[in-house]
């Protein structure tokens, strides 16, 4: 009888899991964004010292519960070696976090063909996705309109999908409550295309 109640209880309250990609060459602050985030939306975690954060060599996860959904993020690593291994994350994600450092200048030409590469995958098609301008408290950075104009050739490529762009300062959360917002109201809204897993918690 109590498996049968343990199972009733599981089936109620079971909540769709859904997967998010935190992309971006490295140094772009990927995993502070993520920080941020587990420290906005999950009660009682501390996070990390923000200014001790090291360059990503693989992959950082992080869980949210928001708006009735379970939300994984994961947050690869940038490093142009590293970006061959993004692809065997794309089937199984129901959007992306692209994430640009516009403070430095030299690589935002880079940043844009990662990108292209990436956003021309078939598995990613029509997927919700999120460009971050990072970084904007540093004075000399790249206005979002900057940036969207470099990235503006790749238009064609990302096709009909959700798309939005915004300012970040990931060290100073500022944009990080926006961000989260928009990304899990498009992929609930997107979920008939591609469902979500469920999850037991």
């Amino acid at each position: 009888m109590f498996s049968l109640f343990y199972g009733l209880w599981k089936y109620l309250f079971k909540k769709d899991e859904f997967y998010v990609l935190i992309l971006g060459l490295d140094n772009a602050g990927k995993t502070t964004f993520l920080e941020q985030t587990k420290i906005k939306f999950n009660r009682g975690y501390k996070g990390v010292n923000l200014n001790k954060i090291t360059t990503t060599v693989g992959l950082n996860i992080g869980k949210i519960e928001y708006k009735g959904i379970v939300m994984n993020f994961w947050d690869l690593g940038g490093q142009h070696e590293l970006q061959s291994l993004w692809d065997k994350y794309y089937s199984e994600s129901h959007g992306i976090i692209y994430i640009i450092d516009s403070a430095d200048i030299e690589r935002v030409d880079e940043s844009k063909e990662a990108f292209d590469n990436m956003i021309a995958n078939e598995h990613l098609a029509g997927i919700p996705l999120l460009i971050v301008a990072n970084k904007q408290d540093i004075p000399e950075a790249l206005s979002l309109d900057r940036i969207k104009t470099i990235f503006k050739s790749t238009d064609p490529k990302i096709g009909q999908r959700d798309v939005q762009s915004i300012s970040v300062s990931a060290l100073n959360s500022q944009g990080i409550s926006e961000s989260i917002d928009w990304i899990t109201n498009c992929i609930k809204c997107n979920s008939e295309s591609r469902p979500p897993h469920n999850a037991d918690e």
